[in-house]
């Protein structure tokens, strides 16, 4: 073959490479959760470029770390967090207390991190504090603007435990105790455009019944439908899930809310044989696919909305509670992947 030829065909090949690479992301957020619970971490600025050679596109902290904000600074890569769970009646009583949080964790940062998201509240739905986070996303939202921040959805963070009736997805409404405070909740997301996010975990749905979930469907290995839902059909458990806090949000007049999962993903050890590395990838494959489709799907409710997402979690911690809680992390401590699942080329 001539040498032009031979160029010209091995530029072919790495560009459809590239495009593969990319395209399971398909225009969606692909993050991934950042937790602190082990004493062998790497360094944040280790921590980072570990994120950034995996093409990973937003990293999700658990409260603001000011070392971890300092290593982001001109990464490029989108940042989630909030304060503390116990720090939001605070925030929502005081408004010198959002001003404060917003004067010592935005601004500083603001014009070379890419702070994107701010979660009032991580699963405190039901709850004690679920009263407290409406008035804790409005006055961190009056401070942002009195800041001039613009730019950054402040939201909170829920479980499925905040549904109720959630099969078939259809089905799905809010807690009846939850009712008022979401609809209040999710007008004000409705008038700043920022998503509803959610925690999204079909393994533990599976593992607690595997009798009657199907493994296939809990981890994306389904290629027929498992859920009929009228017209709609379900391959698989997280879309359905998804779906389940759609239909809720239609129930209190919020359709136009969009739902963006905050957490999801599968654990390798602690639960055999539901448990493995086999199934973990499969599962996060079929949320972020490398060179195997063309676009992550949307569901079947939403056929237009991307559906952004925050894998669970960038690495294993020892420190968290039990094996399984220890091993949902894609990477070790030293930063090898426990399975290759993220796409090195673009």
């Amino acid at each position: 073959m001539d040498s032009k030829l031979i160029r010209f065909a091995v530029v072919i090949m790495l560009l459809s490479i590239q495009i593969f690479c990319t395209a399971g992301v398909a225009g969606d957020i692909t993050g991934d959760c950042y937790g602190r619970n082990g004493n062998n971490l790497p360094t944040p600025a280790d921590t980072v470029a570990l994120y950034k050679s995996n093409n990973i596109d937003a990293i999700r902290m658990y409260e603001p770390f000011a070392d971890m904000l300092e290593a982001l600074r001109g990464s490029g890569l989108l940042v989630a967090f909030g304060p503390r769970n116990e720090d939001i009646q605070s925030l929502a009583h005081d408004p010198a207390a959002a001003t404060n949080f917003v004067s010592t964790w935005i601004t500083p940062y603001q014009n070379d991190v890419a702070i994107k998201w701010i979660t009032i509240g991580n699963e405190v739905f039901p709850g004690e504090i679920a009263q407290f986070v409406a008035a804790a996303i409005k006055n961190v939202n009056v401070a942002l603007t009195n800041s001039g921040v613009t730019g950054i959805s402040v939201t909170t963070v829920l479980a499925m435990t905040a549904l109720t009736n959630t099969y078939p997805p259809s089905a799905a409404t809010f807690l009846p105790d939850l009712t008022e405070i979401m609809t209040e909740i999710t007008s004000i997301l409705s008038e700043t455009n920022s998503p509803l996010m959610t925690n999204i975990y079909p393994y533990f749905a599976y593992a607690s019944d595997p009798y009657h979930i199907s493994l296939d469907y809990a981890s994306f290995k389904s290629n027929t439908p498992v859920v009929i839902d009228g017209d709609l059909y379900y391959n698989n458990m997280f879309e359905a899930m998804v779906d389940g806090f759609n239909a809720a949000l239609e129930k209190i007049n919020a359709a136009n809310v969009v739902v963006m999962v905050a957490e999801t993903g599968w654990p390798t050890e602690g639960n055999p044989p539901h448990t493995s590395v086999d199934n973990a990838k499969a599962y996060n494959m079929g949320i972020r696919t490398c060179g195997r489709s063309a676009e992550r799907k949307r569901t079947p409710r939403r056929q237009n909305t991307p559906v952004d997402v925050f894998l669970f979690a960038m690495f294993k911690e020892n420190q968290k509670d039990g094996p399984v809680e220890q091993s949902f992390g894609i990477f070790a401590p030293d930063m090898t992947p426990v399975y290759d699942l993220f796409c090195k080329w673009r």
